[in-house]
């Protein structure tokens, strides 16, 4: 498979993170820049990330798990948005006219997919190589995705509660504060929008199954890819959303079969797991 993003010159200049003024974003750039609002990241995670950005869309590289990962993921926010909005889906866009942000975005595997269905896309990520990444792919394959360094915090900034469904995914347990950067994720839902979060659930199994054996015995990961002590459990994720003007369903589980090589959905939320926070439409 060729790999679009890898063929591609990576013009890391365009996606530079610096200041810029708190003006809301255009519609259709394809990358941006951050401001300089308070942010959670840990420039030590983003480094981590940034080293081994030129293997976003390869299927065999160090992100294969997510490759595998993702048709689970897919189908869930698809799901969860069609039943939210009431959207037709037979329809080949049914999301056209809808905000989505996909913060953590990386090399855009989720990015893309939403785009398709018809989500008018915005991907933050504080790395700039993921986004040279990201964006070189996209317009590779001539998709329309807002790209921009930057992170929850800025956006928020700029435009809260502008988006109508915010994807927080595999990002939680990688920042400096889980419960500030909850909160200011939940405040960038739009009224009758959602968010969805998936992470890890710090239990011993996880311990086990999700460091231990992803990262040093079946080297799915590259070893030190995760803090265990940094899983969020579902009851500290609600915890961190309680004042928040959200609802909180989940968790929902998500499991690995050893014998499809497949991911599924699960009352089995020891590990991985996803949950939806809504917010009213007043």
């Amino acid at each position: 498979m060729r790999n679009i993003a890898a063929d591609a010159v990576l013009d890391l200049s365009a996606v530079r993170c610096r200041p810029a003024p708190l003006t809301p974003p255009r519609r259709g750039s394809s990358t941006s820049v951050v401001s300089d609002a308070p942010s959670s990241i840990d420039p030590a995670e983003v480094a981590r990330f940034s080293a081994i950005a030129d293997e976003w869309w390869d299927p065999r590289g160090k992100f294969a798990p997510l490759h595998r990962f993702n048709p689970v993921r897919l189908d869930f926010i698809r799901e969860r948005a069609l039943a939210r909005f009431g959207r037709d889906g037979a329809a080949r866009a049914p999301f056209k006219g809808l905000e989505l942000l996909d913060i953590g975005c990386g090399g855009g595997l989720l990015s893309e997919p939403m785009t398709r269905l018809g989500f008018a896309v915005t991907g933050i990520d504080a790395s700039e190589r993921n986004v040279a990444v990201a964006a070189a792919h996209a317009k590779g394959l001539g998709l329309k995705v807002d790209y921009r360094c930057s992170t929850a915090e800025a956006v928020l900034a700029e435009t809260p509660a502008a988006f109508d469904v915010v994807l927080n995914m595999e990002v939680v347990e990688h920042v400096a504060d889980p419960g500030q950067y909850l909160r200011d994720c939940a405040s960038l839902i739009a009224p009758g929008g959602m968010m969805i979060v998936a992470t890890l659930n710090r239990t011993l199994k996880a311990f086990a199954l999700a460091k231990i054996g992803a990262e040093y015995l079946l080297r799915w990961l590259p070893p030190e890819t995760h803090d265990w002590n940094r899983f969020v459990t579902p009851g500290e994720v609600r915890a961190h959303l309680a004042d928040a003007p959200v609802a909180v369903q989940g968790p929902f589980g998500v499991t690995y079969s050893p014998l499809s090589g497949r991911w599924r959905l699960s009352a089995d939320a020891d590990v991985n797991y996803l949950m939806v926070a809504t917010r009213g439409a007043g």
